[in-house]
């Protein structure tokens, strides 16, 4: 089946406000940049992104959320988003802090049909006992905090260990950006983009991949592929100057 779209405007077409986001990149690296483009464009609002943080204040989902169309994140990293934490401590913006490894397995969790899992990050600490910030209000008071999760003991080889209960994510969209990819919307990621993009590509209902390189069915090698096309519904191939324009997060020069 050829899944290529269009444009990418025609990609997200159908993106509802409310709807829920699975975003791939970390950093700046391996966003999908193209395709929020398109979506501040078309105009969807009350979103929900899950992504390991939130861009810069313009660039990536910082687009977004500068915009005011983001309601809530799922996220690790508040990072070097000035907006990100202002929102958040203003109480503008809910934010589900969530340990990165604990993050990427809720995600692959949610795209291989695993309801829950039990892991040892957290146990002991606010994620397992709850009360983490979620929602501040205007004066910097707490008004919405984690639930308590439940932990349960395990044997295990070094013995009985505490194990706390995180549940998986299945979100309404995955936007994605490869390196490579087929008409079948067959996936290669080059480097560190190979990070949570296969994440948000399995964890999608609707996973849409902006593609730096089109390629034709088979010309890809199997074996080199990290996403198969069963995950992905739509392609969006870039044009050269949108495969070229990558940002960097942060620049350091020696003195």
């Amino acid at each position: 089946m050829d899944k290529v779209m269009e444009d990418a405007a025609s990609a997200v077409a159908d993106i509802e406000s409310g709807s829920t986001l699975a975003v791939g990149g970390f950093g700046l690296c391996g966003i999908p940049s193209v395709l929020i483009d398109a979506l501040l464009a078309q105009g969807a609002e009350d979103l929900e992104a899950v992504s390991n943080n939130c861009g810069v204040d313009d660039w990536g989902l910082g687009r977004l959320l500068q915009a005011r169309r983001l309601r809530r994140m799922i996220s690790s990293y508040v990072g070097e988003n000035k907006e990100f934490a202002r929102q958040f401590l203003s109480g503008e913006l809910e934010v589900e802090l969530t340990p990165q490894g604990t993050l990427a397995e809720r995600m692959r969790a949610g795209g291989s049909g695993i309801p829950a899992f039990f892991t040892a990050t957290g146990v002991g600490t606010q994620v397992a006992e709850g009360g983490l910030p979620w929602r501040y209000d205007e004066s910097g008071n707490v008004v919405l905090a984690s639930p308590a999760k439940e932990v349960r003991t395990f044997a295990t080889a070094e013995g009985a260990k505490q194990f706390v209960l995180e549940e998986a994510i299945v979100a309404d969209f995955g936007l994605v950006r490869a390196w490579k990819g087929d008409r079948h919307g067959n996936l290669v990621f080059k480097d560190s983009a190979r990070n949570f993009n296969p994440l948000a590509a399995m964890c999608g209902r609707v996973t849409i991949a902006e593609v730096e390189e089109l390629v034709e069915p088979g010309e890809l090698d199997p074996n080199q592929i990290h996403t198969p096309g069963v995950y992905v519904q739509r392609v969006v191939a870039l044009t050269p100057e949108q495969a070229a324009d990558k940002r960097i997060e942060k620049r350091t020069v020696r003195s």
